[in-house]
This record gives C-alpha cells, structure tokens and sequence, in this order.
C-alpha cells in the first residue's frame, strides 16, 4: 500500500497501563474522556497522523475507556520512533495495516533486503506478522474488514467508452495510459511494475500528481491522465465523476486495519473491548468517516463516537 507506507505509525507519550512508564509524558489531549474514579489503569494511544489514522485511534480510546481505562492520545509521525515507542511500552497500542506492518517488522527482524512475507491473503499475512510482533512484546489482534489499498481509477466515461470494469479489462484493451500518482509509484511494486506485470497494462508515463490527492483525481477527470492512483477507503473517488477498477487478481496486499498492543499491556478486557471493533467496522464504514473528517471538517473524536453509538458499541 503506497498510502500506507507514507503515513505508517506514529507516536512519543508516556503512559502507563501494566507497568507502562509515565515519565516525561505529555498527551496532546485527543482522548474521549478521562476515565473513572475506580480506573483499570492508563494507556496511551497513538495514531500516525493522519485521518484514517486518528478516526481508528479515537475509536481504540473511546472504547477502552468505557472498558475503564485512562487513555491519553498522542500523535507522530515518524515510523522508526513509533516502533520503539511501541516496542519499549511508552505507547500501549495503535492501528496499523496487516501486511504493510509485517513487511515492516520483517525488515527491521531480518534486515532491509528481506524478502517480503505479505500476500493478498489475509490469513497468510497473519500468519506471518503474529510471529514477528511476538518476538518484540507486541501482540496483534483481531483484523477488521476494512482494508485500505492502492485502487486505480478512471473517468465514469472513459470506462465506459472502453468498457472497464477491472484491471485485467484494462489490461486487456491494449490502450496506453498516463497514470497519475506519486513519483515512487515507476518503482513500486504494487504500482506501474505490478499494473504491466500483472495486468499487462501499458503505463507511458506518471503524471506526478501524488497518492489520492484532489491533483491526482482532477488530472484523470480532465483526461491529463487516464488513470489514477487512489485508495479503497477514499469516498471522494466518486465526486470527481471517477470509478475504480476492480483489482480482479489481487495485486494489491492484505492491508486490514488491525489494532496492535504492547503485550504487556493487554488484559482480557483491552482484548474484549479492541476486538468487539472488528466486524463493526467495512471498507465502505471507513471511506464515510474519512470523508466527514476531510470533506465535511468534522473532529475525528466526534465521528469516532457517533460511528461506535450507531454500532451499539459506545452509549
């Protein structure tokens, strides 16, 4: 997920739910509430700084607060500090993607040049990340439906004048294209390498317009590009009069949304309360509370919680 590797983790906050440390914490105060008299004990919640990330953040804190924790909130975004923080106990859980953690983690286990342990398959991927995370006193929970990958759209009327419904339709057309994206996206595997490996898609250039950017979606809507990079969680593809091919070989990777504890934090009732979010929450679900947050400038705690009241999930 191009998306996911520019806006993976973040964090640096003190906290201290099972034995957490609480030194030179200072929350920027994002959290739902401030807990109970009789509270379980204090956790920290980080989020990588971006909407996704902090709509999932707020909903991990409002939820384990009303499990009767303390939760403070707190926000970086630098993948390396957010790792550590994670590893050393600062930060007791965050949101991450499946198979773009087990990526991470597998390169900082077994170096930069390993190869990749992530797959389309959501069970593999799985598979491959719980053993990685262990080995760093991190536990892995349940993964929700919702999963955020690199999508690839085009103008409603140039699907239609081709006859587009996938990528292999695409592919199979023998049209070259002008793909709007990110500069990284020539070298990416999931991107312009994957389209012409796996859909034998013909790219003549890269219109660099950025990952799901307003640009992006505007260059393939003026026909600058006839193809853009976005992602599956974004609801604005629609506005922009665009449609998304449907990835019909799986190109793209097992990206679910998973909450990620330090192991020495997690309790049956984090587990319970984390967990409960995962067949709550669909791809469609969160595309909806990104657009609110993006579109409609609504708080990111606010839509958290009235997505978790209309779940049954928050009173």
């Amino acid at each position: 997920m191009v998306a996911g590797l520019a806006a993976l983790l973040a964090v640096v906050l003190g906290a201290a739910a099972c034995g957490s440390d609480t030194s030179g914490a200072s929350g920027n105060g994002g959290g739902s509430g401030g807990g109970s008299a009789q509270s379980a004990g204090t956790l920290t919640v980080a989020d990588a700084g971006f909407t996704e990330s902090k709509i999932l953040a707020e909903m991990y804190a409002a939820v384990l607060e009303k499990a009767g924790y303390k939760v403070e909130r707190t926000s970086v975004q630098q993948t390396e500090l957010a790792q550590s923080s994670l590893e050393d106990g600062t930060v007791d859980a965050m949101p991450q993607y499946v198979a773009t953690y087990a990526d991470l983690l597998n390169s900082k286990v077994h170096g930069a040049q390993a190869a990749s342990v992530s797959s389309p398959d959501l069970q593999k991927s799985l598979a491959a990340l719980r053993p990685l995370a262990e080995g760093l006193g991190l536990s892995v929970l349940e993964p929700a439906a919702a999963v955020d990958q690199n999508a690839f759209a085009v103008s409603r009327s140039f699907a239609a004048q081709h006859h587009l419904r996938t990528l292999s339709d695409l592919g199979r057309s023998g049209l070259t294209v002008k793909l709007a994206a990110g500069p990284e996206c020539a070298t990416r595997p999931f991107c312009q390498p994957g389209l012409e490996k796996t859909y034998g898609i013909k790219v003549s250039e890269i219109v660099r317009t950025g990952v799901d950017t307003p640009q992006t979606k505007a260059a393939v809507k003026d026909g600058t590009a006839q193809l853009g990079l976005v992602l599956t969680t974004d609801a604005t593809v629609t506005d922009y009069d665009l449609v998304a091919l449907t990835d019909d070989k799986k190109l793209q990777n097992a990206d679910n949304l998973v909450p990620i504890v330090t192991t020495k934090s997690l309790t049956p009732k984090v587990s319970a309360a984390l967990n409960a979010l995962a067949p709550a929450l669909t791809t469609a679900d969160l595309a909806q509370l990104n657009k609110k947050v993006d579109a409609q400038r609504q708080k990111p705690a606010d839509v958290a919680k009235d997505f978790l009241k209309d779940k049954g999930l928050l009173s």
